[in-house]
């Protein structure tokens, strides 16, 4: 009887601890319940969320759980990425244990949600890369436990409130990629003694001195305040965070020096970049003391004094950049032996010195760009045993003596620049470097021959021999490469030119030989014609009968097979599983998308990669759906995640995508509709003439939607497919952008599949392209400037001349050298008021169709470029309205 009593009560209470655990467990499933009711969620991310599932809400999606004896609470809340948007409610803070709280990657479009200062328990606050707007309320006191605040990559604007000073707990505060505006108060600061991370980044309208006040950060490992506009000197007291590991202030417009005790304390530093500035002066002699320094930024100051010679110690550098600044004196030797160098540039400075030898002691070296110095001495045999050096630039230089024999002896050599130096003897053969794509060695004083073996180099691209003592003739071998520049002017060049070699290249890259012969040259060879020519045509017309009735057979099966697959692709469309997601309110269904795949809706062959066609909603909108082949080599999780990408794409010259349909079969994109359809059609209309203000409108619309997707839009984007056809224009003529980054979607397989067969005729791109090179940013520049030359010319990008095939680069690099020069390019129908403005933008149409890439400018500068020609524009009285 005694030892029921005793147990009766024990079994009392683990009856309550359960009936608390599972009413609590209750409550929770509900609160959660009621917060999926308040947002949208498109992908159905939070389907598990079912208060009918079988499955524990600490396994729903997002969420984590804590236990405590008998009871489970909700202390975490994950949903970063899942595309969700509409309202954060405020039902959330009715978790009593809620301390993490990720909403980051979604699109929820309103201010802070200052109701969340209710969650008591707090500490970790994550709505970065979404679309919060407005201020940061001065109430963000409220939320006393926040330990991580991450407001990143919003929209958020004016200036940051002092009483954000009062989250005394905070450990990592990270406001970059906003809006704000005004001074960054020092007050804020002296609160934060626990502050690990500080990001002020990209913020480039505030207008701030950094506060000496950061100096008391004690904790602080990492300070970014990069491209947020603050100016003034670097603080002394940044000398107290010993702990630092990042430091990141460049792209701005800071200036006096760096403080003379900075180089001693910053014992921990891992990254330091002060690019970007006006900051004068030299390094303070310890700066390179720091055993733990892995990448020195430096570039693009206008630094002006010498590196001290203090980077024995720097074992564990890899990265050293110092370009684009006023730096002088001797370089510091020590860093061309350092074992981890994998970096190192130094390009657009006045240092002096020369390379050691011992540079073959550097085993990780890389790359090395010194170009625009005043480097002097013999390039160093130790340069040829450097196994993994895939890019040497010294052009610019004092270089003299012999090239040694090994100077390409790198089996991943791709890069090779001596231009402009005063080096002389002969060229070495070439043969190990098999990898090398670019090598120029112009104005120098080499003499000999052309080595026969730069013919057995599979992959070479570039080659500037010009303004050398060369004799001898041109290799024959060297046209079976596929070489977008080959320039040997002035030389002492002889004989015949083989025809593949200059064929659609300007006449400037063969003068100054006056022993040269051959097509399009001064001098006709005396064997120009050669043997048995008179049965040549007679097969070329065979082989052209055989080919043309060929083409025709094969035209007739694929439009039978076109007949057959269509009969049955509407029945095969509306049988299959589709999934649907929408980025904006659209009453649509994947049904009604089918019904407006028709012809009399089409708008265009969609080109390389699938038609595009109109379709009316409901509301009498109009948008546009373009259908892309569904290659399945992209899973559905990668598939949405790409799409949502360049959904959120926000710019007022880059169409915007809003939404998308997917089956196994094809994939839909839905675009807005834009009225005036494409440049291309625009241009060839007889109804329309574009005068220059909206062509040049339109070119700098264009240019600013390509700088956005390089540098401002995160994650950058690459177009790739920049033509005429993919620039819209509205009703005010205001270009976008379109069919941006399909790679992304399609897989780059089937990319590279759909474009291989117009990879070589294609003028858009870049020569470099048909190489094998992976796609970069100036590709989509060269693009750019053959629409550019579009605009100015009046030309097509390909057009017809004396029964050939030209495009529009070709065309103007000839024209050019002709008698009458550039004038003769500019559109006729043009005013020739505006000449002045047209050989501007030709001007930079040229460089952005540089043959050599490097020489190409970025698309920031170009969009520079025609501010200042607008400007001109506006000032000379000329509206830009059509």
């Amino acid at each position: 009887m005694a030892t029921t009593t005793f147990k009766a009560p024990l079994f009392f209470a683990l009856f309550l601890s359960l009936l608390f655990h599972i009413t609590t467990s209750l409550q929770e499933t509900e609160i959660l319940i009621t917060f999926k009711s308040s947002i949208e969620d498109p992908m159905n991310s939070l389907s598990s969320w079912s208060n009918t599932s079988n499955t524990h809400l600490c396994n729903w999606t997002g969420i984590t759980c804590s236990s405590s004896k008998l009871s489970l609470s909700v202390t975490s809340l994950n949903l970063q990425g899942l595309n969700l948007s509409g309202e954060v409610s405020p039902s959330l803070c009715q978790l009593p244990n809620l301390s993490h709280l990720n909403l980051a990657d979604n699109f929820f479009n309103q201010p802070i949600p200052l109701h969340l200062a209710q969650c008591k328990s707090l500490e970790t606050l994550n709505l970065s890369y979404n679309l919060i707007w407005g201020t940061i309320p001065d109430q963000i006191f409220l939320f006393t436990s926040l330990k991580i605040l991450d407001l990143s990559k919003n929209r958020i604007e004016g200036v940051i409130p002092d009483s954000l000073g009062s989250l005394k707990n905070l450990q990592v505060l990270n406001l970059g990629s906003n809006l704000f505006s005004g001074s960054v108060p020092s007050t804020i600061f002296g609160n934060f003694t626990q502050l690990v991370l500080l990001d002020l980044s990209e913020n480039p309208f505030l207008i701030s001195q950094i506060p000496e006040e950061i100096g008391k950060l004690v904790k602080l490992q990492q300070l970014s305040l990069q491209r947020s506009n603050f100016h003034g000197f670097i603080p002394e007291s940044l000398v107290g965070l010993l702990g630092l590991k990042v430091l990141d202030i460049s792209q701005n417009n800071l200036t006096g020096e760096i403080p003379l005790k900075l180089g001693l304390s910053l014992e921990n530093l891992i990254s330091l970049d002060v690019s970007q500035n006006r900051i004068a002066g030299s390094f303070p002699i310890g700066m390179c003391n720091s055993k733990a320094l892995i990448n020195l930024n430096l570039h693009t100051n206008l630094f002006d004094g010498s590196i001290s010679n203090t980077f024995d110690e720097c074992l564990n550098l890899e990265k050293f950049q110092v370009q684009n600044n006023g730096f002088s004196g001797d370089f510091p030797s020590g860093i061309w032996s350092l074992p981890k160098i994998k970096l190192i540039r130094a390009e657009n400075n006045r240092f002096i010195g020369e390379i050691p030898d011992f540079i073959s002691k550097a085993v990780q070296l890389e790359q090395v760009q010194i170009d625009n110095n005043s480097f002097t001495g013999r390039v160093p045999n130790g340069l040829g045993l450097l196994r993994i050096l895939y890019r040497f630039s010294a052009s610019r230089n004092g270089f003299y003596g012999e090239l040694p024999q090994n100077y390409c002896d790198s089996p991943l050599m791709s890069i090779l620049n001596f231009s402009n130096n005063l080096l002389s003897g002969n060229i070495p053969e070439l043969k190990i470097c098999r990898k090398l794509v670019s090598l120029s060695l112009a104005n120098n004083s080499l003499n000999g021959v052309i080595p026969p073996s730069l013919a057995e180099l599979p992959v070479l691209t570039y080659l500037d021999l010009s303004n050398n003592n060369l004799s001898g003739s041109i290799p024959d071998d060297l046209q079976n490469l596929k070489l977008a520049l080959f320039n040997v002017s002035f030389n002492r060049l002889s004989g015949k030119v083989p025809f593949s070699l200059v064929f659609g290249l300007p006449a400037s890259f063969l003068q100054g030989n006056p022993g040269l012969c051959g097509p399009g040259m001064p001098n006709p060879c005396s064997d120009e014609r050669p043997k048995h020519s008179s049965i040549r045509p007679n097969k070329l017309i065979i082989t052209l009968i055989i080919v043309t009735l060929a083409a025709g057979v094969m035209l007739v099966c694929v439009g039978f097979f076109i007949m057959h697959r269509s009969s049955h692709c509407e029945e095969k469309c509306l049988s299959e599983e589709w999934n649907m997601v929408l980025f904006y309110p659209l009453r649509i269904n994947e049904q009604d998308i089918m019904i407006a795949m028709n012809e009399k809706n089409a708008l265009s062959d969609g080109g390389t990669f699938g038609r595009a066609y109109m379709m009316k909603l409901p509301s009498g909108e109009l948008i546009v759906v373009k259908k892309l082949m569904n290659s399945g080599r992209v899973s559905s999780k990668s598939l949405k995640a790409e799409v949502k990408t360049l959904a959120k794409i926000r710019h007022k010259n880059v169409t915007k995508l809003l939404g998308f349909c997917y089956s196994d079969e094809s994939i839909f994109l839905l675009y807005e509709y834009i009225q005036n359809g494409s440049l291309k059609d625009t241009m060839c209309r007889l109804d329309i003439q574009l005068e220059w203000s909206v062509r040049l409108r339109i070119a700098l619309g264009a240019a600013q939607g390509l700088a956005y997707l390089h540098k401002d839009y995160v994650p950058y984007l690459l177009h790739r497919n920049v033509k005429a056809s993919n620039i819209l224009l509205d009703m005010d003529f205001e270009p976008k952008l379109t069919d941006i980054s399909l790679d992304r979607i399609v897989g780059e397989n089937a990319y590279q599949s759909a474009i291989a067969s117009e990879l070589q005729s294609c003028c858009y791109n870049a020569p470099e392209l048909g190489c094998g090179k992976k796609p970069t940013e100036q590709m989509d520049v060269y693009s750019f400037g053959v629409v550019l030359l579009e605009l100015v010319t009046g030309k097509k990008a390909e057009q017809e001349e004396s029964g050939e095939s030209v495009d529009v680069v070709k065309w103007v690099r000839r024209k050019i050298n002709m008698k009458n020069g550039p004038i003769q390019v500019l559109d006729p129908k043009i005013a020739t008021s505006f000449k002045q403005e047209m050989l501007a933008a030709l001007e930079i149409a040229l460089r952005c169709t540089s043959i050599t890439a490097d020489k190409r400018p970025t698309m920031l500068e170009v969009v520079r470029s025609l501010q200042a020609l607008h400007t001109m524009s506006q000032f000379s009285g000329v509206q830009l309205e059509p």
